[in-house]
């Protein structure tokens, strides 16, 4: 099968595991504290209206990042609360949940509260550079070099962030996990039999990575900005909120783009700044982590297979 005709299939790193999703399903493998591998499973709900956005440009990108965070978020809770917890133990974690959670999940659901945390984060990411960058307008007062000096606090803040996180052993296992994730993808993609050897030997870094996105939003938002006045400064605030979809709606497509054309020897380089950052986002990752993540995918092939084979039977 050639590459144009696979399934593109995403993924997501947690605590001592990996998600992979697909057409019908989602599942999470992790490595437990008796190097057993566990799974979880969630099906994917089909919302007439969402797949209706998801056609649309720049929309559907705004409907990925809230469907990727809202999932994400329960099977990065799946992975926290298990992965150093004997299974025996798993009932007892069951009826804990059920009397600790927060008054904010109760209400609001684990899978809202991922997708509030991403959007909190963002109007953070997104304002503090602003205000960085109004201190130094004495030095940088035009409007263009207000928006570049914006736009290198952004940058210099996205790496300072992953460079101090990746030195937590906790964090950096996670972006070993992220390595492995994409090698498995970029494995599969290039029709490779999914072995520990295989996997290993193919790249950790992958042109449809979320962290390439998160770059783009970087880049992006520099040019949209131009479109906008910077002073004052309350109205430089609320367009900037005001344009957090539509940087968002943008960057997700030149993430699609960069991954069409990553074949195109030379269209390929404008996918480089994304996998530049993964150099940081990702680590190589262990054959015991590839393992776990190799059994992630296929669970989710399996699964995948058995829907599709479970519709063509209702067809017929």
């Amino acid at each position: 099968m050639s590459n144009q005709n696979k399934p593109a299939y995403g993924g997501q790193a947690v605590i001592e595991g990996v998600m992979f999703g697909g057409k019908h399903h989602y599942v999470t493998a992790i490595r437990r504290n008796d190097e057993s591998i566990d799974y979880f499973h969630v099906p994917r709900k089909k919302q007439n209206a969402l797949s209706k956005l998801k056609k649309i440009p720049f929309l559907r990108g705004i409907v990925a990042i809230i469907e990727a965070s809202a999932n994400g978020s329960k099977h990065l809770n799946f992975s926290t609360e298990r992965f150093e917890v004997n299974p025996e133990e798993d009932e007892q974690i069951i009826e804990e949940k059920k009397k600790n959670d927060s008054k904010l999940s109760m209400w609001l659901g684990i899978a809202a509260v991922g997708v509030l945390s991403f959007f909190f984060g963002k109007v953070i990411f997104t304002l503090l550079p602003v205000f960085l960058a109004e201190f130094l307008r004495p030095l940088v007062p035009s409007d263009f070099g207000q928006i570049a000096v914006e736009g290198a606090f952004k940058l210099l803040l996205l790496l300072a962030y992953i460079y101090a996180i990746s030195f937590t052993p906790l964090i950096r296992r996670v972006f070993q996990y992220h390595g492995a994730e994409h090698k498995v993808i970029n494995a599969y993609e290039s029709n490779l039999s999914l072995t520990v050897e295989n996997v290993q030997s193919s790249s950790r870094l992958h042109y449809r990575c979320g962290s390439s996105f998160i770059l783009f939003t970087v880049i992006v938002g520099v040019f949209v900005y131009t479109l906008v006045p910077t002073e004052p400064l309350w109205s430089r605030v609320v367009n900037r909120l005001a344009l957090i979809p539509v940087v968002l709606g943008i960057s997700f497509e030149v993430l699609q783009l960069t991954n069409k054309v990553r074949d195109l020897p030379v269209l390929r380089f404008l996918g480089y700044p994304g996998l530049w950052l993964q150099l940081l986002t990702t680590k190589e990752p262990t054959n015991d982590q590839v393992e776990v993540a190799i059994a992630s995918f296929n669970e989710l092939l399996r699964m995948e297979k058995e829907t599709e084979t479970a519709s063509s039977e209702q067809i017929v």
